[in-house]
């Protein structure tokens, strides 16, 4: 089959892949209103960066229509690609599929070599992040996913029909939707917050702020910056204050050396994606607690960015202990020595909190998580992965006591958040589409049960017929009888 050269002919390969695999199927979802008569969507997706465009996806292939995806975003915003990620190029190599669904025409190489040709591609190396973003913008217009961008998910209550959502929209209008289901994918901050060392809480938003902040780098020229980390996320940080013309740059690491390994790039198999969830949960914490406590290498690039300046410095086994404010500079002391600052960066990442999104606060107290399962077994060091919510196979929430909110099997996780229960399949781009596949077949299924006596009338209802009468001689008894076919 001849490469596609333009991106009109990868399209128009792309819309006969989906012809021939039947796309979009028939809905079979009964419809259904609210009691005061406002349409019922089946579900609602909120997020519409990589993992809610790929769920959406997902969802439609197994005949769910009735479909609203939202971002609070506006259009080409969305998800972190060009926000808060500070990164030149992806993390991940470029050969992973990620949210292609299967369908080699939908994939990133596919997109990229109808541009620029297999021999561009050949000498890539990893995607630019806003190249990223560019291709998670065509997938969602080739696919034709109906993002309302501008809307946020404000609050989530029980209803007759399954919940109620109230949404903000960005001119003010608020809105009050019914769905039946509701998937949450809404980033790996999506259930968490900014992990926040101790000494330096007091100052956040007020010269300390968070890689995942809005940061004014050209504000940074000429200034004395602390970033406190090793992450990947540190080191993009670091070195965007240093481009921006930082005097000097200094990272802080509670760590004595320099981890090498990314543990976590040997576990992209599909043993390992199709197999963590059917472990016991003991497992599947050492698993994990393992890859984190090795602690994740920054990528090459990334150190190679930063240390190309002279004006930056490492610290390592340097814990901020304490912070003072002096004429508005900070002085952070260390067990290697006292730093002083203008402003500091925390590449800190983030801590699971179910509590934390607003629409999610009032129900966090009755969602089970893996303290529940595994706090007599886990040490002191595990406690973060303990915070994480013990999920259904289907992603959903679960009560934590038996019939105390029935409803919350009616709301998916589909975020990092999901990680203990089914591994680093809604988190990053190796698995996403096995992990939106997987949250799909469930959520079908479990539309199917909830209707369960609608699609039993319906199939006694069903009366289409293969034969006719006129196969076999006259007298021949048939079932049901011919009079009684239409």
């Amino acid at each position: 089959m001849p490469v596609p050269t333009s991106l009109a002919a990868l399209e128009a390969d792309l819309a006969r892949d989906l012809r021939l695999l039947n796309y979009p199927p028939k809905g079979w979802v009964p419809e259904t209103s609210a009691t005061d008569g406002r349409p019922v969507s089946d579900v609602i997706v909120a997020g519409g960066g990589m993992l809610g465009l790929t769920v959406s996806f997902a969802l439609r292939r197994q005949g769910i229509e009735r479909l609203r995806l939202l971002d609070r975003a506006e259009a080409g915003r969305e998800g972190p690609w060009v926000t808060y990620a500070r990164m030149r190029t992806l993390r991940s190599p470029n050969h992973l599929t990620g949210p292609a669904m299967g369908l080699p025409a939908l994939t990133f190489r596919a997109w990229y070599e109808a541009q620029h040709g297999a021999e561009a591609w050949a000498g890539l190396g990893k995607i630019p992040r806003a190249m990223w973003m560019d291709y998670l913008v065509w997938y969602r217009r080739v696919l034709s996913l109906p993002v309302e961008n501008g809307v946020r998910l404000a609050a989530i209550r029980p209803a007759p029909h399954g919940l109620d959502c109230d949404l903000i929209h960005a001119d003010g209008h608020r809105e009050t939707a019914a769905c039946r289901k509701l998937v949450l994918a809404t980033g790996r901050e999506g259930q968490a917050r900014p992990r926040i060392p101790a000494a330096l809480a007091p100052f956040f938003g007020q010269g300390v702020q968070h890689t995942s902040d809005d940061i004014d780098f050209a504000a940074l020229h000429g200034k004395d910056v602390a970033v406190i980390g090793l992450s990947a996320s540190a080191m993009d940080n670091a070195a965007s204050a240093l481009e921006a013309g930082a005097r000097q740059v200094t990272l802080l690491a509670r760590a004595p050396a320099v981890p090498r390994i990314n543990k976590a790039k040997g576990i992209v198999y599909g043993g390992f994606t199709h197999g963590f969830p059917t472990l016991a949960p003991d497992w599947r914490l050492k698993l994990l607690d393992y890859i984190g406590s090795y602690r994740v290498a920054p990528p090459r690039d990334s150190l190679l960015r930063v240390f190309r300046h002279e004006n930056a410095a490492l610290w390592l086994d340097a814990p901020v202990t304490e912070v003072r404010r002096e004429g508005g500079r900070f002085c952070l002391a260390t067990p290697k020595g006292s730093l002083p600052a203008d402003h500091v960066i925390l590449g800190t990442g983030f801590a699971i909190d179910l509590a934390a999104p607003a629409e999610l606060a009032d129900h966090a107290p009755l969602i089970r998580t893996h303290a529940d399962l595994l706090a007599e077994r886990a040490g002191d060091a595990q406690a973060e992965w303990l915070a994480f919510p013990a999920l259904s196979p289907s992603f959903q929430f679960v009560e934590r006591e038996a019939g105390s909110a029935p409803y919350l099997g009616d709301i998916y996780c589909f975020t990092y958040a999901a990680a203990m229960t089914h591994g680093n399949v809604s988190g990053d781009i190796p698995a996403v589409s096995e992990g939106a596949e997987r949250l799909a077949q469930g959520l079908a299924a479990d539309l199917f049960r909830a209707g369960i006596e609608t699609h039993w009338q319906a199939m006694q209802a069903f009366d289409d017929p293969e034969l006719f009468g006129d196969e076999l001689p006259d007298g021949t008894p048939w079932w049901p009888p011919l009079d009684d076919t239409p």
